[in-house]
């Protein structure tokens, strides 16, 4: 039997420091959503001024990472490839770059989803946070 990670309320608080740190930065306007490793939302916080569907989508953005192990961009990608029948696959709703996996020791832990500016902006926001962790 394999043992695993699993993230705390104060991992969970590093990253969230962290991502607002980086979208306060630059004047970001965002939403920051972490899940577990099956998706479940543990935090959500909306900053100032980001608009409220950015509260539906940065947690479907983070579950969709953590579900597919990989960064929601890659079905994005996939999709804006032409294959349009991932668009139908079950239990992923957001489809969009801003989903990043948190991995530790090759397993997915959980996820940071961000929403509010350019999909890129939110991917880094993500990544700020989970590098709080220093994994």
């Amino acid at each position: 039997m394999q043992t695993k990670s699993f993230l705390e309320l104060s991992d969970i608080k590093k990253i969230a420091a962290a991502a607002e740190a980086e979208a306060l930065k630059h004047a970001w306007p965002v939403t920051i959503a972490i899940v577990d490793d099956g998706g479940h939302l543990l935090w959500l916080q909306r900053l100032d001024g980001a608009a409220p569907i950015s509260a539906h989508i940065a947690p479907a953005k983070a579950h969709t990472a953590s579900l597919g192990r990989r960064e929601s961009k890659i079905y994005e990608d996939m999709i804006n490839a032409g294959r349009y029948s991932f668009m139908s696959a079950p239990a992923i709703e957001a489809l969009l770059e801003g989903g990043v996996p948190i991995i530790k020791e090759g397993q997915v832990i959980g996820a940071v989803g961000v929403s509010g500016v350019k999909s890129n902006e939110d991917a880094q926001i993500a990544k700020a946070g989970i590098a709080a962790l220093g994994l």
